[in-house]
């Protein structure tokens, strides 16, 4: 069972960009895989943060079409030259070691080094990220450079892990709206010293879980996950079928802290709310953006959206993965992630947030006819006249499309305008007994 927390009172941070790349640098250090106590050591500092639940499922236990891996830990790892000197140490980077190698120590020679090590050629002082998850396997990841300069001889590898039954464990916390639909906010917190792909993402729905918690009581009961990539969300699928029908929208969030602009995959759906959110928000920000259509590769909106679930689930990022040539490399440290960035990934969530909170379908209770907004003291809220101005076209669109086939978020676009313009709109004829709520279907 996951934690349900009741919202305490709000709190604000004084530079969320700056609190975000705080905790990234916090993180960055850990040697993280799909499971082991790397993954739990990370959960262990987001509870610091936002009350998580930590679970923990056993090794070998079928999921879906999948098993539950066992688990890998390591204590160390090098490369030891004819000197006895280490030239390759995972204590100075955890990416030298390949994610989930088994045990080995031994001498080889060059040629068999070679055979187990890694390196860019077109990126020569990087250092590659590499996983064998599900293939027994060793290696080490080094910078090209460090490659190439290795002399003929022997050397000493060192691989001190364990790979046995153990478990996998994520991290959720659900908190309760005033209906039991949910919101799904998904990260994966698997990788290692990778701050963009993944630590940004981890981040960012660290700090929206808490903005959630204080904000105070919503419609919408919001879950968050943070799980290992793929066969974390396969095994959350796979232990939460009950829980499945309730998940109204969804976001996978990663790669949130480059510079690049704004991206958006929408579900396989298409033309889910959360499409259409998502989408808006990013049309009205005025900045470059891009929406890009669902594909089935990618993060774990690929499993959310697979055929048998079809979840209305889509992928928020900056620059896509693979797009950048840091990508799962050295070079995706602390410096590519920039506050900024992170900041307006924060505040795009949370204007998406707003959206779909805010979005519902209203009837005209005056529809013959346009109703006479003076005599009710409507035109006093136009313009500059009130806190919140309304925009006299936004009380004009919203009294002739609502007519219980429009929601608020479909006359926003057809009108051209924010969100938040007809909202408010919506709010002021609401008031007057102009408008009338439809109910949702399926919300309790």
């Amino acid at each position: 069972m996951a934690t349900t927390v009741a919202p305490p009172a709000a709190a604000t941070a004084v530079d969320i960009g700056t609190e975000v790349h705080r905790l990234i640098a916090e993180l960055y250090p850990i040697c993280r895989s799909i499971t082991g106590d790397g993954f739990r050591e990370t959960l262990r500092r987001l509870r610091t943060h936002a009350p998580l639940s930590v679970l923990e499922v056993p090794s070998g236990t079928p999921v879906l079409d999948w098993i539950v891996p066992n688990e890998w830990n390591i204590r160390d790892a090098y490369v030891k030259d004819s000197r006895g000197e280490r030239i390759v140490d995972s204590r100075r980077s955890n990416l030298h070691v390949m994610s989930y190698s088994i045990p080995v120590h031994r001498r080889v020679s060059l040629a068999e080094l070679k055979a187990h090590c890694f390196s860019l050629p077109d990126h020569p002082d990087w250092i590659p990220y590499r996983t064998s998850y599900y293939n027994e396997a060793w290696g080490f990841c080094l910078a090209h450079q460090q490659l190439e300069a290795l002399a003929e001889g022997e050397y000493e590898v060192c691989i001190d892990s364990t790979l046995a039954p153990g478990h996998l464990t994520y991290g959720e916390l659900l908190v309760l709206g005033t209906t039991s639909q949910e919101i799904l906010i998904s990260c994966h917190t698997c990788h290692p010293s990778l701050c963009n792909d993944n630590l940004s993402g981890v981040a960012v729905a660290t700090f929206l879980a808490r903005h959630v918690l204080d904000s105070g009581p919503r419609r919408y009961s919001y879950r968050f996950l943070f799980i290992p990539g793929t066969i974390g969300s396969i095994t959350w699928l796979a232990k939460n079928e009950a829980v499945v029908p309730r998940i109204k929208h969804g976001l996978v969030l990663a790669g949130l802290g480059d510079a690049g602009s704004l991206h958006y995959k929408r579900s396989r759906q298409g033309d889910a709310d959360i499409d259409r959110a998502v989408s808006h928000v990013l049309r009205h920000a005025g900045r470059s953006h891009e929406v890009m259509d669902f594909t089935p590769y990618g993060y774990d909106e690929r499993q959310y959206c697979s055929p048998g679930y079809d979840l209305p689930v889509g992928c928020l990022s900056r620059t896509p993965y693979g797009r950048y040539p840091q990508y799962h490399t050295s070079a995706d440290d602390l410096d590519f992630v920039r506050p900024e960035a992170l900041a307006d990934s924060y505040a795009t969530c949370l204007a998406v947030f707003d959206v779909l909170e805010g979005n519902e379908t209203l009837l005209n209770q005056s529809p013959r006819g346009e109703p006479q907004l003076g005599r009710r003291g409507l035109y006093g809220a136009i313009g500059g006249q009130s806190q919140q101005p309304v925009d006299e076209a936004a009380l004009l669109w919203v009294l002739n499309l609502s007519d219980g086939r429009h929601d608020l978020l479909a006359i926003a676009e057809g009108a051209g305008l924010p969100f938040a313009a007809i909202r408010r709109a919506a709010d002021l004829l609401v008031a007057h007994d102009l408008l009338a709520v439809v109910p949702q279907q399926g919300a309790r």
